[in-house]
């Protein structure tokens, strides 16, 4: 699991293109193996961030919420490792997310809400954080989710 140590640490991103982008840059340094959690209120970037993650693995798009779905599998079109998509919102446990039979090893595995779980699936994996703007001025409503205003996102490395 190795990506550039200038990832690591908090960084402002201003548009969803560069949301996008940070997520290309990213996906390029991926391995079969990699677990990404992310973390984050809705129109934090989650599924942009995974969008320019799967962009730089080269995998089938479009890459969509799986919200209700649960999980999304994007197959490499480069031969490399398929991109798991998962949102755990819904599930209970940890139990629950081992029933969805994901190949761990093989593939790039992205959780969305999956912090609780992150443990019981792996020894180690990337903790994402996106906020977006709550409160006084700066307060995104419901309609302007999508809206290009500043996120803020942490990257951490945990180890089991």
């Amino acid at each position: 699991m190795s990506v550039d140590p200038a990832f690591l640490g908090r960084v402002e991103i201003r548009t969803a293109d560069a949301m996008e982008n940070l997520g290309l840059r990213i996906g390029e340094q991926m391995q079969p193996g990699d677990l990404l959690i992310l973390t984050g209120p809705l129109g934090a970037g989650k599924t942009t961030f995974t969008r320019g993650l799967a962009e730089g693995l080269g995998v089938r798009g479009p890459v969509q919420s799986p919200t209700f779905v649960i999980a999304r599998t994007h197959p490499s079109l480069v031969g490399g490792a398929p991109l798991v998509h998962v949102d755990a919102y819904r599930l209970g446990s940890a139990a629950e997310l081992d029933d969805l039979d994901i190949d761990f090893a093989r593939s790039v595995v992205v959780i969305e809400w999956g912090r609780p779980m992150a443990s019981a699936v792996a020894d180690s994996w990337w903790d994402i954080e996106l906020e977006r703007p709550v409160g006084g001025d700066d307060d995104l409503g419901d309609e302007d989710l999508d809206a290009d205003a500043p996120r803020f996102v942490t990257i951490r490395r945990i180890e089991g």
